[in-house]
Parts: C-alpha cells; sequence; structure tokens
C-alpha cells in the first residue's frame, strides 16, 4: 500500500468535515420559525395577482360550471358561446342530370336535383326530379319544403307537392323525414294529402360504394304507394311503381362527377293495368348517363 500524501489527508479530512456539519445546517432552516426571523414584515406582502402577466388561480366556485347551470352564467364573465352553424348559405345539387335510352330506342331526358338555403338547423328546400321523353311526354314532381334539424343526421320537413307532366296536374300537401341510416344508407321516406281523399307515399334510399376515392358505385331504390285509383294520370292504388338504378361515377373533382348506369322500372297492380290499357309495357330498362354536380 503506497502512503497517503499530504494532499490527499486534507482533502478527505474536508470531506468528512462537510459530511458531519451538513444535517445540522439542513435542519436549522426547517425548525426555524417564520415568525422569530428578524426583519421580516409578513403584513406588507402583496399576496394579490402577481405581475407581468402571471396571475394568480381565481377562487374556487367563482366560474359557472361547464354547462352553464351556475347561479351566474357564463354572459355575465363576458363570455359568449356559439357556433358557426347559425351563418346562412346555400347549394344546388344535381344527384341526376342526363338522358336515358330504353329498350324501346326511345330517348329521355332525367334528373333529380335540389336547391336548399338557410342554416344547418332550418333550410327551404325545393326538389324535383323526372323523366321527359322525346315526343311522348314527361313525368315529374316539384316539391317545396321547411326543413328543420331534429338531430345531428336526421331533417324533419313540411311543404307541398305538384305533380308535372302528362295529365291532370295534382297538388299535395306533404310531411316527411330525410336522414342517414347505420352504414351510410341515405332515406327519404314523404307522406302526401292531396285533395278528394288523395294519399300517397314515397321512399327512396341509396348507398354510396367508395370502389376508390374518385370511383363511386350508387345503387338506389326508389317506390310509390298511393291510396286511391286516379286514372287519369294512370294511377292504382297500393304499390304502384319501383325502381332500382345503378349507377357508376367518376369525380373529376367534388363538385363535378360524369356517370353510367343502367335503371331498372316496374310498375304493379292497378297501374300496370292501366300501363297495358294504353299500350305500354309494365316495366322497362334503360342505359343512362349524365353528370353529378353542385355548386
Amino acid at each position: 500500500m503506497k502512503p497517503m500524501n499530504r494532499h490527499t489527508g486534507r482533502l478527505r479530512a474536508c470531506a468528512l468535515a462537510a459530511a458531519l456539519s451538513a444535517p445540522a445546517a439542513w435542519a436549522q432552516p426547517a425548525a426555524m420559525d417564520h415568525g422569530s426571523m428578524p426583519g421580516m414584515d409578513h403584513g406588507s406582502m402583496d399576496h394579490g395577482p402577481m405581475k407581468d402577466g402571471a396571475r394568480a388561480a381565481p377562487p374556487v366556485g367563482s366560474l359557472p360550471s361547464s354547462d352553464g347551470a351556475g347561479e351566474r352564467g357564463y354572459d355575465s364573465y363576458g363570455i359568449h358561446p356559439h357556433m358557426m352553424d347559425n351563418a346562412p348559405t346555400w347549394q344546388v345539387l344535381f344527384d341526376r342530370f342526363g338522358v336515358l335510352r330504353n329498350r324501346d330506342g326511345r330517348n329521355a331526358l332525367d334528373w333529380d336535383g335540389r336547391f336548399w338555403f338557410g342554416t344547418a338547423t332550418d333550410r327551404l328546400l325545393v326538389k324535383s326530379e323526372g323523366e321527359r321523353e322525346n315526343g311522348e311526354g314527361s313525368d315529374g314532381k316539384v316539391e317545396a319544403f321547411w326543413s328543420h334539424a331534429v338531430s345531428p343526421f336526421w331533417d324533419l320537413q313540411l311543404g307541398a307537392r305538384r305533380d308535372i307532366g302528362a295529365g291532370p296536374k295534382r297538388n299535395w300537401a306533404a310531411i316527411g323525414v330525410e336522414g342517414v341510416l347505420p352504414y351510410n344508407i341515405e332515406l327519404e321516406a314523404t307522406g302526401y294529402a292531396g285533395s278528394s281523399g288523395r294519399t300517397a307515399l314515397a321512399l327512396k334510399a341509396e348507398y354510396d360504394l367508395l370502389l376508390t376515392q374518385r370511383l363511386i358505385f350508387t345503387p338506389e331504390l326508389e317506390a310509390s304507394l298511393y291510396g286511391k285509383d286516379d286514372p287519369e294520370r294512370g294511377i292504382g292504388s297500393g304499390l304502384s311503381d319501383g325502381s332500382l338504378s345503378l349507377r357508376l361515377r367518376y369525380e373529376v373533382t367534388r363538385e363535378f362527377a360524369p356517370y353510367i348506369g343502367v335503371s331498372f322500372e316496374r310498375k304493379f297492380g292497378q297501374t300496370a293495368r292501366y300501363a297495358s290499357d294504353a299500350g305500354a309495357s309494365r316495366s322497362q330498362t334503360a342505359i343512362m348517363a349524365g353528370v353529378r354536380f353542385w355548386f
């Protein structure tokens, strides 16, 4: 073992002295009574809000609860919660606008569009759909509604409908619902009441299946039911007609999407008999092409 030199001995002695004296020094402030500290005046200390932008926490209970149910509302603190849903806006949307060519070789203009103006909760809604055959007349309807959101995914609609095209014009009072079912199936169900005790029900459902981010396949089902016969318009009571269309569209942009597809239509019951008596077919298949657009 090498002998300890003087420098090493002095360093070790200093370290030992510091270790023995430290506990006493650390314990002294803890045991010291603040009131016995000379020269410290607690009465002159400022416990108010801190300067330079830092503030002390407000007293507990001085602000309203998160739902505003306290005795003092948010407005009394200058807090005015609101959303941008109340800003009015508008949109024109044509889900279908194009031509049909049926198996008889006839061409027809086909449309299904809507316009709305209002807020996220209340809107004026105008809808129209129908067909116009070259030289064979047309068949369609125009509807106007006050649409009110009753839940995040459902609207209640109250308004009127007017039938257009061949035959006498019919006017109806209308009430319905429109919204999204599970699995993003869009549904419209509307009941109608007209003059002379006429009643009707229209159902429509469609689903957008994204094959890619731009290529979308859309099956659509429609059905119409009536409470009584209307021979002048070739409509029978019960299930009158139904249709299925299958469309494939390509979204060049979200606002502009050409489509192609096929549609199948069939008349039922007394409506089919009226069609046969008039020399028309009970069912029809057509190729469709057009564009879906909105702005």
